[in-house]
């Protein structure tokens, strides 16, 4: 598709757009029942009108009309980030369903684990990976509630295994950032509050952030239940994300790979979205449709 000339960036992507949905047989109406964005949106992107539209809500119409990203941008002249960005002076929005806070789960969602790290640690000590799990989870959800320390846990591993373990060690080495995670999370920060809620151990956190997993944006809140003493799906540690966002439940949208903890979540009054660890690309559009700003 070519539509060069003199047109500005934003009426060009415009133009790609709309001879892209036209090929798929699309009307406007049809493909924002399919995407989920809003009429007005669609039709302010076809016409120009948005100058910095999200690389997410682009996204989502490549991926309603079965064309990648690039089919779309590749013929508009490069200036990714200011369609991926909308910069760090925006004020703060508000999205079409109310959501002014996100808040992200850490593991599986933030970062991947998996179980490298039992793994790993199966093949230094030569047993296997069922066992040293029968231990471990014997012990996590007290470590993570902050009850009993880490060290109890490492005691407890290596009078098992015959071996010294330093369990935040073996997470450390294995942790890895979600695909895509990061580019999602700085647009969210550059549009909305932001915060982490997550069930771990003392510092993985802090960790995480120092040796670069997290994604490294100004988070608002970080309620970690080793701090707080509750764990998900507990009320306790949704109560005190509320008290740290300074919000309503029904103005807080929580990402979580567990349904338990969603189901527990939106009971409370929160907006919730599952995140597929196995899928994190469609995961990260069906984020960035909820997150879609009121017009």
């Amino acid at each position: 598709m070519d539509v060069g000339g003199s047109l500005t960036e934003e009426k060009q992507l415009g133009q790609v757009i709309q001879m892209a949905r036209k090929k798929a047989g699309l009307t406007q109406q049809a493909l924002c029942q399919k995407s989920g964005l809003s009429y007005s949106t669609l039709a302010k992107i076809e016409r120009g009108a948005i100058k910095t539209p999200s690389v997410f809500t682009i996204r989502q119409v490549a991926l309603t009309l079965g064309v990648s990203l690039d089919d779309l941008l590749g013929n508009v002249k490069d200036n990714r980030p200011a369609l991926s960005h909308t910069g760090n002076s925006t004020p703060k929005k508000v999205s079409r369903n109310g959501v002014r806070f996100v808040y992200f789960d850490m593991n599986e969602c933030l970062v991947r684990f998996g179980s490298r790290g039992f793994a790993k640690l199966a093949e230094e000590s030569g047993h296997s990976v069922d066992a040293i799990e029968t231990i471990f989870w014997q012990y996590d959800a007290e470590v993570c509630r902050g009850t009993i320390s880490i060290d109890e846990l490492n005691t407890a591993l290596a009078q098992r295994l015959n071996m010294l373990v330093d369990w935040k060690k073996y997470y450390l080495d294995a942790v890895e950032a979600m695909p895509g995670i990061d580019e999602l999370v700085q647009w969210v920060a550059e549009n909305y509050r932001v915060g982490i809620i997550s069930n771990t151990m003392p510092g993985f956190i802090d960790s995480l952030r120092e040796g670069g997993r997290l994604p490294n944006v100004a988070y608002d809140s970080v309620v970690d239940s080793s701090a707080v003493h509750a764990l998900k799906p507990e009320q306790a540690i949704f109560d005190a994300a509320v008290q740290q966002a300074g919000l309503d439940p029904q103005e807080i949208l929580l990402v979580d790979d567990n349904r338990g903890n969603l189901a527990a979540a939106s009971r409370l009054g929160w907006k919730t979205v599952w995140f597929d660890a196995y899928h994190p690309e469609e995961s990260i559009v069906n984020i960035s449709s909820a997150l879609q700003p009121a017009d």
